[in-house]
């Protein structure tokens, strides 16, 4: 099914219907992520891609190389399916001597993430937090420096629609003297991908 397919049904209030059947379908892979949640991959069409994203402390998670705080090089919109998101904007300044973190360019590719630092070193400091439950529907444009938390010890589930936008890149806030370095991707096992297919379909059936 299509991106626009996907965003349709979304908006016309089918997001969960439209879940259980993409998690109906047999042998779907999984990924940990860095950000620290599983991801489904569903649909991929150039710069368009749709995923299902899962935090929960059954699973084990990936542990990030940088920060949690990061930009898409896309538009995001989130769907919660289930539990509580927090959508912390961060403001992000130039800061040269003064600077705590320094931006890292991190470009994904079949084989994983390949992350350098850029000349750029900054200071942050949390702008907004917005707080989404079941039913929810946000978007994050591509550039805005964010993070999405989950309450300690909570478990969610989103549909995460992406859209590329030309020129734009994936960045994220890391150490000052951090050097390039490639993260590989870890794919969920078998046995651990259905367990996560059925937490989630648990939760909306």
């Amino acid at each position: 099914m299509s991106y626009r397919a996907v965003h349709d049904r979304l908006l016309g209030g089918e997001a969960w219907r439209w879940a259980l059947e993409a998690l109906a379908e047999p042998g779907l892979p999984a990924v940990r992520h860095p950000l620290g949640f599983v991801c489904l991959p569903l649909e991929r069409d150039g710069g368009d891609g749709v995923c299902i994203h899962l935090w929960s402390d059954s699973l084990a998670h990936a542990e990030s190389t940088t920060s949690q705080i990061h930009c898409h090089s896309w538009d995001l919109v989130s769907h919660v399916l289930y539990g509580q998101m927090r959508n912390v904007h961060v403001a992000v300044t130039d800061a040269g001597p003064e600077a705590t973190h320094r931006v890292f360019e991190v470009v994904s590719g079949a084989d994983g993430d390949r992350i350098s630092p850029t000349h750029r070193t900054v200071r942050h400091a949390t702008e907004l937090i917005e707080v989404f439950g079941p039913g929810d529907t946000y978007t994050l444009s591509a550039g805005r420096f964010h993070s999405s938390v989950v309450p300690e010890g909570g478990e969610a589930a989103t549909i995460a629609l992406g859209r590329g936008r030309p020129g734009s890149r994936d960045l994220s806030l890391g150490p000052l003297d951090g050097a390039p370095h490639h993260v590989s991707r870890q794919p969920l096992d078998a046995e651990e991908a259905a367990a996560a297919v059925r937490l989630i379909t648990a939760h909306l059936t």
